[in-house]
């Protein structure tokens, strides 16, 4: 049913939390995994502009990035890891979903930030309102 999963990850303890849920529907689907984040740091949102080299925070989501995925490669995943510098995370999200043909985004939720959410809007809850593909949500465990 699903045959190529995007997996937007914030790099924090939450992408456990997705990561454990996403395996099974994986590999009872035989899905591609399209492991992703959006660097959207100063630093990020600036690269190109400035012409900059990578960024310590780019070198250290990359790498965090590459070494979930071949985790999961040797797991026996088909995994891809992508990087998106620059963009808002909702944009990058679904800039990747378009050009990778995904059909299923899975994704942690960190739950409310109050008065942030309510000005910002989550990430979760703007993506529900930008597509048309389905989302599984799993709540991040509160600790």
């Amino acid at each position: 049913m699903y045959k190529k999963i995007i997996v937007p990850l914030d790099i924090s303890a939450t992408d456990n939390t997705i990561l454990a849920h996403i395996r099974p529907l994986a590999k009872l689907h035989g899905s591609e995994l399209v492991l992703m984040h959006v660097a959207d740091g100063v630093g990020a949102r600036m690269q190109d502009q400035l012409n900059l080299a990578d960024s310590e925070e780019i070198k250290s989501d990359r790498a965090y990035l590459e070494q979930t995925c071949a985790d999961l490669q040797k797991e026996g995943f088909n995994a891809r890891a992508i990087l998106v510098n620059g963009k808002e995370p909702v944009d990058g999200i679904l800039s990747v979903v378009k050009k990778e043909g995904c059909d299923l985004i899975a994704m942690a939720t960190h739950g409310h930030k109050f008065l942030e959410d309510m000005i910002l809007g989550s990430v979760a809850d703007n993506l529900r309102h930008r597509t048309g593909i389905p989302i599984l949500m799993i709540r991040a465990s509160v600790k």
